[in-house]
């Protein structure tokens, strides 16, 4: 009987808190790593079970088979990976190297050099859902890289995920993440503005949701988000509008390189602009209903 494939989640956010969670629960031996060393701990405690806690990226990429990467932009990604105690330093011949963060696809062709000079690969595999479906192993995995990288991931990968889509060479699910991410801030900017709409004219914020959510544009984001829009004041924040601002930026830049028109992107990358100036980047995605209802500034 073969060893069990050994794990490290390095960056234990909201969702690779989540993954840890899942991945323990599988059984799987589990190291984790955060730049905060409190947040590993407490996303060890609550795994239960024996999860090793690592002191750099470096300790926890050492004995792993499968690392999976979760943080929050193209920055943290380069520390995390790069330096002497970096994820590099302690790789492997052999280990996959599974990056489900939200970057360029240039961030992520950029690492695979560094990667690959230990002996071990890299495969980005981005995720679509929430941190729900995360908990509930309903999330879909978007896979860019070698076909056989990502089938040995795929046993970590399906602790948490219902579904892997392989879409081509490396940078392909990055690319895939920012066209659906694009598409999700879209959905959430028509959400709020019909929300308000119904409102102000009249009809109880409730109600109107309730025929959203009852409608033909009542997609799987419709319903997860209901609690968020109809009781706001009282909704964790799942997606800060900071995270919005970022990933559409780097959707922008991904469409500026291959010629791809984006009116729409456009029009939510400046009204998500616009409610952060506000003060609302720390407040959920759904704040952008917030936002609209409030008069607009005077053009002075």
């Amino acid at each position: 009987m073969s060893d069990p494939l050994r794990v490290s989640v390095v960056g234990t956010g909201r969702m690779g808190a989540a993954m840890a969670a899942r991945v323990a629960a599988a059984g799987y031996p589990l190291t984790v790593w955060n730049r905060t060393r409190s947040t590993a701990e407490s996303v060890a405690s609550k795994c239960g079970g024996d999860v090793a806690v690592a002191d750099t990226a470096r300790n926890a990429a050492r004995d792993a088979d499968v690392v999976i990467v979760s943080l929050a932009d193209d920055a943290a990604a380069r520390a995390t990976y790069r330096g002497e105690d970096g994820l590099v330093a302690g790789l492997r011949q052999g280990t996959v190297v599974a990056d489900t963060s939200t970057v360029a696809p240039e961030t992520i062709r950029a690492l695979e050099d560094d990667v690959r000079a230990t002996g071990a690969v890299l495969v980005d595999t981005p995720v679509s859902g929430s941190v729900s479906s995360v908990e509930g192993g309903t999330i879909l995995v978007m896979a860019g890289g070698q076909a056989d990288d990502v089938e040995r991931a795929r046993p970590a990968l399906e602790s948490f995920a219902q579904r892997i889509i392989l879409l081509g060479p490396l940078g392909s699910g990055s690319i895939m993440k920012l066209a659906v991410n694009a598409m999700v801030f879209g959905l959430n900017q028509t959400l709020a503005e019909a929300l308000v709409l119904a409102e102000k004219a009249g009809v109880p914020r409730e109600l109107a949701y309730e025929v959203i959510a009852s409608s033909a544009v009542a997609a799987p984001f419709v319903g997860y988000k209901r609690a968020a829009y109809e009781h706001p004041d009282s909704a964790p924040v799942a997606f800060a509008l900071d995270l919005v601002a970022k990933d559409l930026d780097l959707a922008a830049d991904l469409a500026g390189a291959v010629g791809a028109r984006i009116p729409q992107l456009e029009t939510n990358r400046r009204v998500a602009g616009e409610a952060i100036d506000a003060g609302l980047g720390a407040a959920d995605l759904s704040a952008i209903a917030r936002h609209l209802r409030t008069e607009p500034r005077s053009q002075s």
